[in-house]
């Protein structure tokens, strides 16, 4: 048979027994017990909370946290068991990165005044959080804290400081100043064409080269030419001859003429340059022949050049007319003015045009190399340019280029080039003022406004640099460079996007961060730099960030083994946060 089981209730165990025992007590005795009595009834929840407040759960993302766009986001998310928030409570929990206190959350009881979130008491709850604070170099190892301060009424406790999550992973200031600079570009050509032309006139109907033609100040002038042309080395490429006829007489007869006069030009040409001894021209193969039987387009250019009477009326005939044989009738119509005619303008018209085509060569490389350092004065401006390009050597690119601002003060692109080779040498001042001096030959020239951005981008002032920027306007240089602020800027995609197919270090870094591992490693493989101690480094990143152990060790091996400081940034870069109790890590950072 079971026990019979009593049922007793808060009032009977407590009250009753009191009141019994104090029938012979006063008033007064009586009410400091029943007080006493309901304050252990009525506890403020805070004392619990304090005792476990390790069953609460928080969760930081990312874990570690990151540096983006120089920020830190932080995200938290927080959840409260049943029964451990007092209804009366008002709790203010504050998140903490190292010495960086970031903006309170305010969670409150179901029963508490106050905003806040509410956390229920019998069934729990949860709270998120996410904020952004500036990022600080104390902040890339540091811890993620979170303390609390419980208060109901005038009564307050404080709930110990708590890690929740390490802080910061600062990958995206691995990027490297290797911005695209643009050259002034030379203007320089190895060869340079040139020619020289000589008019022969005939006699009505003739076809045969007169003596006088030959002995004229104008031919005298090309054979000069001829001879000058071969004791420099010019290249003759050949010579053109078209022989004309004035548009008088028959289609037919003309065309013959104008044929025989090429012929007899090219003979005369032949005989000339025999004479003279000059090289070229001995063969029938040097020449090209063109003629033109009634040369109307010869006509019309002279007509418009001259002062003739019945000039608009004849040029309107030339417009009027396409038969040959009719503009003639109707010119000849004009018998005062045809006469004019025959005597200032037909007579020019029956003509052959010789023209010898050559090649002028350029000084040799060698030799403009060595002009360049030894006697940089005997240099026209393109060449001093030019000869800067022949070098590899950035102190006598850097000489070469003054040189050229010496003696070429005008020229923006000498200022600029200085400038260029002073950022490739890491001098961002000394360029400043180069550039300035090249803007001011040539306001909001591209280049100069390109590598002008660049300068401010190393001085820190992004905003600055893309003013700069957007005034270059669009080129390979200008995007990549943008590409480069897109990273500093948190925007890796746009990075990616900007730089196109570069295969540098930065834009292996973009994708990186954008989460492309593999085609990040492949940039890097085919980078200039990818034997560099950085990009070994990078990879070693990759390795971590994909869980390739193998990968992130044997490449942070070859960028300490290039680099050591490599291993005190290894040891404390929380990108191998997921390392630091692996013996091959331990030992190559140790």
């Amino acid at each position: 048979m079971q026990p019979k089981v009593q049922n007793f209730n808060l009032k009977q165990i407590i009250f009753e027994p009191i009141i019994l025992k104090m029938k012979n007590k006063n008033l007064h005795t009586l009410g400091i017990v029943f007080v006493a009595a309901v304050g252990l009834v009525s506890c403020n929840g805070l004392g619990k909370m304090v005792k476990k407040a390790d069953t609460v759960t928080y969760t930081l993302t990312p874990q570690p946290l990151e540096m983006h766009g120089d920020t830190v986001a932080v995200n938290i998310s927080g959840k409260y068991p049943p029964k451990y928030f007092g209804k009366k409570v008002v709790l203010t929990i504050t998140p903490k990165l190292g010495e960086h206190a970031l903006e309170s959350l305010t969670l409150v009881g179901e029963k508490a005044a106050g905003a806040g979130t509410k956390i229920a008491f019998k069934a729990g709850g949860s709270f998120s959080y996410s904020k952004k604070i500036a990022y600080s170099p104390d902040m890339k190892n540091a811890d993620l804290k979170i303390s609390a301060t419980g208060v109901v009424k005038s009564k307050s406790k404080e709930i110990p400081a708590k890690k929740i999550g390490d802080g910061t992973i600062i990958t995206p200031l691995l990027t490297q100043p290797d911005e695209k600079a643009i050259l002034g570009p030379d203007k320089f050509v190895k060869v340079l064409p040139v020619s020289a032309d000589l008019e022969i006139f005939f006699i009505i109907n003739e076809s045969t080269v007169r003596p006088s033609e030959i002995s004229r100040k104008e031919t005298k002038d090309f054979k000069s030419f001829t001879k000058r042309a071969e004791n420099k080395g010019f290249t003759m490429k050949g010579m053109s001859v078209s022989a004309y006829a004035s548009p008088d007489g028959e289609l037919s007869k003309n065309a013959n003429l104008a044929e025989e006069r090429a012929k007899h030009t090219i003979k005369a040409m032949m005989d000339e340059l025999k004479k003279d001894k000059v090289n070229a021209g001995k063969e029938e193969s040097f020449y090209t022949k063109a003629t033109t039987a009634e040369d109307w387009e010869g006509f019309k250019k002279l007509m418009e050049a001259s002062d003739i009477k019945d000039k608009d009326l004849i040029l309107r005939v030339l417009t009027m007319y396409t038969d040959g044989d009719q503009r003639e009738k109707e010119i000849k119509n004009l018998s005062q003015t045809w006469t004019v005619l025959k005597e200032k303008i037909l007579p020019k018209l029956r003509r052959s045009v010789s023209v010898l085509n050559c090649d002028s060569m350029a000084r040799t490389d060698d030799r403009i190399s060595q002009l360049a350092t030894s006697s940089p004065d005997s240099l026209n401006n393109e060449e001093i340019l030019y000869a800067a390009t022949l070098t590899k050597d950035l102190n006598t690119k850097m000489n070469i280029y003054k040189a050229a601002e010496k003696r070429f003060p005008n020229d923006w692109r000498a200022a600029n080039n200085v400038a260029y080779i002073a950022l490739m040498q890491n001098k961002a001042d000394d360029a400043q003022a180069e550039l300035q001096k090249a803007d001011q030959l040539s306001p909001s020239n591209p280049a100069v406004m390109n590598n002008m951005g660049i300068v401010s981008r190393w001085k820190g002032d992004r905003k600055a640099a893309k003013d700069y920027y957007a005034k270059a306007g669009s080129s390979t240089e200008t995007s990549y460079n943008l590409g480069v602020i897109a990273i500093l800027d948190g925007k890796y995609s746009d990075a990616i996007s900007k730089m196109g197919s570069a295969n540098t270090f930065n834009a292996a870094l973009a994708k990186v961060l954008a989460g492309q591992g593999d085609a990040a490693s492949q940039t890097l493989d085919n980078s200039p730099g990818k034997d560099d101690a950085i990009s070994y480094y990078l990879k070693a990143i990759i390795g971590a960030r994909t869980g390739k152990t193998d990968m992130a060790i044997s490449n942070l091996k070859a960028a300490i083994g290039k680099d050591g400081a490599y291993k005190d940034m290894a040891r404390l870069d929380l990108e191998f946060f997921k390392l630091r109790d692996n013996a091959d890590f331990k030992s190559i950072t140790q």
